[in-house]
């Protein structure tokens, strides 16, 4: 645990003096009374509610927000921006489903309907390792034809021609499809199918799961929206049960849609509720509100053991970061939407840093958020910047192709430009050295 060294001045809102005092360059007072109550909690390391998180969204003061959400990262992570190498690869687009958000899924026969074949998906495997990856993260459509061995072989096809890279693959969604095509998906209990799919998956060499396909956690929402995608309930039954076997996970809200502002705090608050259980499982108390969690001065960071990492055995996995991810109208059935707008991203990202004091890592997916926003983010609560990434056919800011690429030296030139540190992970948040495309554990 790292805990930030404050500069002795630091920039204050238009028309105002630097401030000197610790408290109040941290969380200065504010023309909104509501935030006192939510500044003193804040620096006393204490749950916010609902209702707090309603005035974060709804003051006028932003700036009062996101500088208080990077007081928060900065006593967790100091002045660290994190990033990694890494290389996303989609097996197929073809889809069970219709979601009327989505601009990448197809049905089979249609124009630009795909699906990678083994030998295709090691070919890719050895791209990444030789181009220096570390990761390889796999998502893709819920194919209503591939059986479920084609997913297990794909995983140990990549261990046989990749050792190296860990694989963080299949959206919480795609593990419930994988038990159905399996048959091992029953109503009356669900958690034993998915820990069966986990079970094989992990034996094949799945290191971690991806946060995709939460959405928004609204029945409403998901009824409207993503009609017959898994709700809630089920999205959390396969985390949890991930966490039960030791793999690590990570979690997503796709905001600025058709939900409320209120949709998106209650996603957060289950959020942090499952995340409570995650980190009681590791050995952590809960305070005397009933709460456990990390952004306290001084509170300890979970970090993956070698079982999380290199070994069959489970040691209890957790929630390692959240990513808000902007709603993207072009192409999709929602295109008539606007979509959120900068200030409303700086805003939910803020608020989430906040809100979400049990997750030890706020993500700032420059993929969906372009690098310019990523940038300002990482002064609005997150500390990481994400990977190189390379193919990204999920989502695609307007204008951008699948082929969606940075380098290692932009995503550090990005945290240097914004203040901070750059410092390449694994998949599971340690510190990597490198030379060229050679890298090893710090």
């Amino acid at each position: 645990m790292t805990t930030a060294a404050l500069s002795t001045q630091t920039l204050a809102p238009p028309g105002e003096e630097p401030r000197e005092t610790e408290q109040a360059r941290v969380a200065p007072r504010s023309a909104d009374e509501q935030l006192q109550a939510i500044r003193d909690r804040v620096l006393a390391g204490k749950r916010l509610s609902l209702t707090h998180g309603r005035a974060l969204f709804s003051t006028p003061d932003i700036w009062f927000v996101c500088q208080l959400a990077d007081f928060v990262r900065r006593r967790m992570h100091g002045d660290v921006c994190y990033y990694n190498i890494n290389r996303h690869l989609n097996y197929s687009n073809v889809c069970a489903l219709s979601c009327k958000f989505c601009e990448f899924y197809r049905k089979r026969g249609d124009e630009g309907a795909y699906e990678h074949s083994l030998d295709d998906i090691r070919a890719e495997a050895i791209s990444a390792r030789d181009a220096g990856a570390t990761e390889m993260h796999i998502v893709g459509g819920l194919h209503p034809y591939l059986p479920f061995e084609y997913y297990t072989d794909m995983l140990r096809a990549i261990c046989e021609s990749a050792p190296e890279l860990h694989i963080k693959a299949f959206t919480a969604v795609e593990i419930v499809h994988f038990a159905r095509i399996a048959k091992v998906y029953k109503a009356t209990d669900r958690t034993a199918g998915i820990r069966w799919v986990l079970q094989q998956l992990k034996e094949a060499g799945l290191g971690s799961l991806p946060g995709g396909g939460a959405e928004v956690f609204d029945d409403r929402v998901h009824d409207e929206a993503f009609k017959g995608k898994i709700r809630s309930d089920v999205w959390l039954d396969v985390h949890r049960v991930a966490h039960e076997l030791g793999l690590n996970t990570n979690a997503t809200m796709l905001y600025g849609h058709i939900e409320s502002r209120d949709d998106r705090l209650i996603h957060m608050d289950m959020l942090r509720t499952a995340q409570d259980e995650a980190l009681a499982r590791l050995g952590y108390a809960a305070d005397n509100e009933g709460a456990i969690t990390l952004s306290a001065e001084n509170a300890a960071l979970p970090t993956p053991t070698l079982n999380q990492a290199d070994s069959s055995s489970p040691a209890g996995g957790y929630f390692q970061t959240i990513i808000p991810l902007p709603f993207l109208p072009d192409g999709s059935e929602l295109e008539h939407l606007p979509g959120p707008g900068g200030v409303e991203n700086l805003r939910t990202l803020a608020v989430a840093r906040l809100m979400l004091d049990n997750f030890p890592h706020v993500k700032a997916f420059w993929i969906m958020q372009t690098l310019a926003m990523a940038q300002l983010q990482l002064l609005a609560g997150a500390d990481d910047i994400d990977g190189t990434v390379v193919w990204y056919d999920i989502t695609k800011v307007a204008g951008a192709t699948t082929h969606q690429e940075t380098t290692a030296q932009d995503l550090c030139n990005a945290a240097r430009q914004a203040g901070f540190t750059p410092i390449e992970r694994d998949t599971l948040y340690r510190p990597i050295t490198r030379e060229g495309k050679n890298w090893q554990l710090a």
